[in-house]
């Protein structure tokens, strides 16, 4: 019976149509080509969660433990993944009743661990998913996203999942219809070059011309139009999405309908996942609305690791909620308390919510817990209120 609900568990994963073939493209430069010019921003921008999306697997990059005792996964009463370390290689070895019946190494890390990760193996050109992730919020080993109840090893990596979680892969398909990609072509993490796009021209020519100090062939954000900068994020913040044009085709600057199709904008917490539309929830907002400028990086430094900072956020809302400009905080002072709301804006109008879609087994045997997700929908939550008044100021998520 196990075995068959497995045979089952494969028709939930069959691959749609192949990607339209990827073009020729150059493969972006290093970040660290950036550094002798900006390095104060590289030193700072190597420790975002952008630049460690993914990085080769090993003991330093993946964060789950692989001590006797705390190094397996229970899918159910009989199937179990045991995580180990056989010198240099990390392993995944999935069980049925005590009898071995898959193992795969750990090679690549997705995620830089500040919620959870996720990871891949190799089998010839052609990249999978393990079955077994970590969720950081319990410091444990999980199932991975879309696996509740039996171990799998047969879900492909798509093209279009490398081009939200490296700066480059070139990618094609095997004789046999499977995806593909060149191992040398891959460049690990959100590196400079995927929103400064003409990085590799541009590091050539400053530094055959030190004394030029106009920028030549780089993208400046700064110099592109609101719906450009925003397409920039879109990409890759607004929920799967529907391709026109082969991955890593699109670049920074291009106009992002042309080369995959977003879909509807939901509120709802049923969309709030890892892969949610947080960029349709920010256009859908009032503030979002009621300005012409406004973006993802009005309140986003993405030079800068600003994970739990709600007072950094805050200060932006505070900057525009200034009483002059726009009104302050109506909460009456009475509701308030002793509590100073002055730090944390975010948790009363961007709450934490429920996901409904990425459901966690995390140690609850056979119940489903939900991951829990910022929402990007600026607005007025009256129990988010009352739960952030009841827990005290200074709380911060």
């Amino acid at each position: 019976m196990i075995l068959l609900a497995v045979i089952g568990c494969n028709l939930f994963f069959v691959q749609g149509p192949p990607a339209p073939a990827q073009p020729a493209l150059a493969d972006p430069s290093p970040a660290a080509a950036c550094r002798g010019c900006h390095g104060e921003i590289y030193n700072s921008f190597v420790h975002t969660a952008h630049y460690l999306d993914s990085r080769p697997a090993d003991t330093s990059s993946v964060r789950g433990s692989f001590q006797e005792g705390h190094n397996s996964f229970q899918y159910n009463p009989f199937m179990r993944v045991t995580m180990t370390r056989e010198g240099d290689h990390l392993l995944q070895t999935a069980t049925i009743n005590g009898e071995v019946v898959r193992t795969a190494d750990f090679d690549i890390t997705i995620g830089s661990g500040r919620k959870g990760q996720s990871y891949l193996y190799w089998q010839d050109s052609s990249l999978y998913q393990l079955p077994v992730s970590y969720y950081r919020a319990s410091d444990q080993w999980c199932n991975s996203p879309g696996f509740p109840k039996y171990f799998f090893f047969g879900r492909a990596i798509t093209p279009n999942c490398l081009e939200c979680h490296t700066t480059f892969a070139r990618a094609g398909l095997t004789p046999s219809g499977k995806f593909s990609f060149d191992r040398g072509s891959l460049q690990y993490g959100i590196t400079c070059e995927r929103c400064h796009t003409g990085g590799q021209a541009h590091a050539a020519y400053q530094a055959a011309h030190p004394q030029e100090t106009t920028a030549r062939f780089v993208t400046n954000a700064a110099k592109l139009n609101r719906q450009q900068r925003m397409d920039g994020c879109a990409l890759c913040h607004s929920g799967f999405r529907t391709a026109i044009q082969p991955p890593f085709s699109f670049q920074v600057g291009d106009t992002l309908a042309h080369f995959s199709q977003g879909k509807a904008i939901s509120r709802q917490a049923d969309t709030l996942d890892v892969h949610g539309n947080q960029y349709g929830l920010l256009a859908a907002s009032k503030c979002f609305l009621g300005s012409a400028e406004m973006d993802c990086s009005t309140c986003h430094n993405v030079h800068r690791d600003e994970f739990n900072r709600a007072d950094l956020f805050s200060a932006k809302c505070q900057s525009c909620h200034n009483g002059k400009d726009n009104p302050v905080c109506s909460l009456p002072d009475k509701e308030r308390g002793s509590v100073h709301l002055g730090d944390n804006c975010i948790d009363c109008h961007m709450p934490v919510r429920a996901s409904k879609k990425i459901m966690l087994n995390v140690g609850s045997g056979d119940k489903l817990l939900p991951d829990y997700i910022r929402t990007h929908f600026i607005s007025i939550y009256p129990e988010a209120t009352a739960n952030f008044l009841k827990q005290g100021a200074g709380k911060r998520q």
